[in-house]
């Protein structure tokens, strides 16, 4: 592996600086160059977060996965490491699929699968390589560590992959994806003692189907007192607003018989309302904090990047500060980013003039927008965002249907792919609290993350041709709110 290695991180070095920065995010992780999408391996290790990535380095598009890897000690600056892993080993040799990390006697364990396609058909297996100083890492000489025939009575082998790992008092346990025969989502469980050796724990948690064929990356954590698995359907049925993109992001809220390994399920929801929010994956810090990050992309989708030759395609969220309340997964913002806002205006209970408010020359490429309104006398909301001449985010409220939509259909890449009408807009049910509607922006160039009521969330990326500056507020009715807006400086 070291020579694949070599040959990337020197492929890296040498190309990325070609890479061009036009639509390139500050604050959000981003891989140097090529082509990344599911977070791996996010972990809380020697007082630092490090994050892996799916990547591929030598295009902006997908190709046989490595590992990509950076570190950060306040999620908001990050510095790149050295790919960790490359495909190429029997049992991997068509890509190191997506996985996660754990610390154990001071040293750092990825578990991974091992992708490979042979005479046409899929075998993914879970497989183990290890670091002493969470940099350099080896493979297992006994990979693969959970092979197919451990699931094969229970479900299909050839979708079998994404471990995510923890420890539960001494005992380790790993969850793992797959489906079942008749192509429903299933989620499998795995215990063990040292990390090496593993046995079939249970079938933790069985989808319908009308839940999807398959799910993805799956990761089981308590929080405040409830368990929660997180996992990325593939093809399920949209219900009302929620679960409109091919691929969505669930949370499962209820607790595990751990006894029988099974998860009881008490509720059940979208992560992320918004067009590009995928493979979430969390990691807990030093504090007990559960953090969450996750691909700020999706499948199907024509990449601008890609297209226009800059040379990469994909970055992260923002990283999210996760709490339950009345069965639901609450996400905040991670509280650094809030020290690198520098204050650029400050409006406290101003009132709409003729139903309308301007502010100009306020949104550049790293900003912040905090807006509380009160829509006791309107029934619909407007908001232009980025706007310019001839392109701007659209976002807007129905309150009598409680909707909240985001739009990018008059910006100028429309993105289409496989459900045109769907990747340009979409919209969640947003409940007023007291007539309040609380939205907050996180703009990075052409990201932009939008939390609702200090609660939910909304991810897309955009990409304008010209610069939008202007902010515009209109209602059908007058509105009063308070607006706090700043610079995010790095």
């Amino acid at each position: 592996m070291l020579q694949r290695l070599s040959k990337a991180n020197e492929f890296i070095k040498n190309n990325a600086p070609l890479v061009n920065p036009e639509y390139r995010n500050k604050f959000h992780l981003m891989a140097p160059i090529g082509w990344i999408n599911d977070p791996n391996g996010f972990v809380y290790y020697q007082e630092e977060y490090h994050l892996f990535y799916q990547y591929y380095p030598y295009d902006s598009i997908w190709g046989p996965m490595h590992w990509g890897h950076a570190k950060s000690k306040d999620l908001i600056h990050w510095e790149h490491l050295p790919v960790a892993l490359a495909p190429g080993e029997s049992y991997d040799k068509d890509g190191c699929f997506s996985g996660s990390a754990i610390e154990k006697d001071g040293k750092l364990y990825l578990i991974y699968t091992g992708h490979n396609v042979v005479d046409g058909h899929v075998r993914q297996v879970q497989c183990l390589a290890v670091s002493e100083d969470g940099v350099h890492f080896e493979k297992y000489a006994g990979n693969p560590i959970i092979a197919e025939d451990q699931v094969a009575s229970v479900a299909t082998t050839e979708d079998f992959r994404d471990p995510k790992v923890f420890q539960r008092q001494e005992d380790y346990f790993t969850v793992v994806a797959t489906k079942t025969s008749d192509d429903r989502g299933q989620i499998v469980m795995f215990h063990s003692k040292d990390l090496l050796t593993w046995e079939f724990y249970s079938v933790l948690l069985e989808g319908t189907p009308e839940q999807g064929i398959v799910w993805e990356c799956p990761d089981l954590f308590e929080i405040d007192g409830k368990e929660v698995l997180i996992l990325s359907p593939i093809q399920m049925l949209a219900q009302g607003n929620s679960y409109q993109n091919t691929n969505s992001t669930v949370a499962f809220v209820g607790t595990v018989d751990w006894q029988a390994g099974k998860f009881q399920v008490e509720n059940f929801h979208e992560i992320d309302g918004g067009l590009d929010f995928y493979a979430p994956q969390t990691c807990e810090n030093e504090a007990g904090q559960r953090i969450m990050t996750a691909w700020m992309q999706m499948w199907q989708r024509k990449m601008p990047t890609n297209d226009l030759g800059h040379g990469w395609s994909g970055s992260m969220t923002l990283p999210r500060e996760l709490r339950v309340t009345d069965n639901q997964l609450v996400q905040r913002p991670i509280s650094t980013i809030y020290q690198v806002i520098d204050e650029q205006e400050s409006i406290e209970k101003a009132k709409t003039e003729k139903n309308l408010f301007l502010l100009k020359d306020l949104v550049y490429d790293q900003h912040y927008l905090r807006l509380e309104i009160n829509l006791k006398l309107a029934t619909k909301l407007e908001l232009q965002y980025a706007k310019g001449a001839e392109h701007t985010l659209l976002l807007s409220y129905d309150v009598e249907q409680e909707y909240f939509t985001v739009s990018r259909e008059q910006m100028p890449y429309d993105l289409p792919g496989a459900e045109s009408e769907v990747l340009k807009k979409r919209s969640m049910t947003v409940p007023l609290e007291n007539n309040y509607l609380t939205i907050e922006i996180f703009r990075d160039t052409s990201a932009v993350e939008i939390f609702l009521n200090d609660r939910l969330t909304m991810s897309m990326t955009f990409y304008e041709t010209e610069k939008g500056h202007d902010f515009l507020l209109q209602a059908d009715s007058e509105v009063t709110f308070s607006l706090e807006s700043g610079l995010i400086n790095l």
